[in-house]
């Protein structure tokens, strides 16, 4: 296959898990989803002659480096809105959630935020992209070895967090006939 067929082969193949990837990570807002997925895959095409026989977890890192730049751009247009005062807040408009609002596992992602960026997308791409530990080394751009330690530590310090913060139970009491 020439390098165009791969990349559209890569493209409709993978189209919808890199939208995923990048939609987890950025909450669902859907203008700047589209806007990254259209990135990754602008790069895509101009290195097609770079894509790997497996693609999804180079596009997988690719995406990585393409959220890392909305991420920036998006933090230079907030801090400039409210600079100017045009912000919700400024307007008076607050949203309050009421106190049942908390989503089914919360706690998970509460313990999952306290944890650095870095151990938090480790984390996701083996959980919520299901990767292996070799395609989680080409999406981080590192050794298998590396990648292999990294989720360790990383699930170790996410369940220190969870067992930190998780509530404490009274040990059940045993029945004496």
């Amino acid at each position: 296959m020439s390098n165009d067929e791969n990349f559209a082969a890569a493209y409709r193949e993978h189209y919808w898990a890199v939208s995923r990837y990048v939609a987890r990570r950025l909450d669902g807002r859907t203008s700047e989803v589209e806007e990254v997925v259209a990135e990754v895959f602008t790069v895509a095409w101009r290195r097609r002659a770079d894509l790997p026989a497996v693609p999804l977890p180079w596009l997988y890192g690719v995406a990585r480096n393409c959220l890392a730049n909305a991420v920036r751009g998006y933090g230079r247009r907030r801090r400039l809105v409210d600079r100017l005062g045009n912000d919700d807040t400024a307007h008076g408009r607050h949203i309050v959630d009421s106190p049942d609002t908390e989503a089914p596992g919360a706690w998970v992602h509460e313990a999952l935020a306290r944890l650095s960026p870095a151990d938090q997308e480790v984390l996701r791409l083996t959980a919520w992209e299901e990767l292996g530990v070799e395609e989680l080394a080409v999406a981080l751009g590192c050794g298998s070895r590396a990648a292999s330690m990294r989720l360790h530590r990383a699930r170790r310090r996410l369940r220190a967090e969870i067992d930190r913060t998780s509530p404490v139970t009274a040990p059940k009491e045993r029945s004496h006939g």
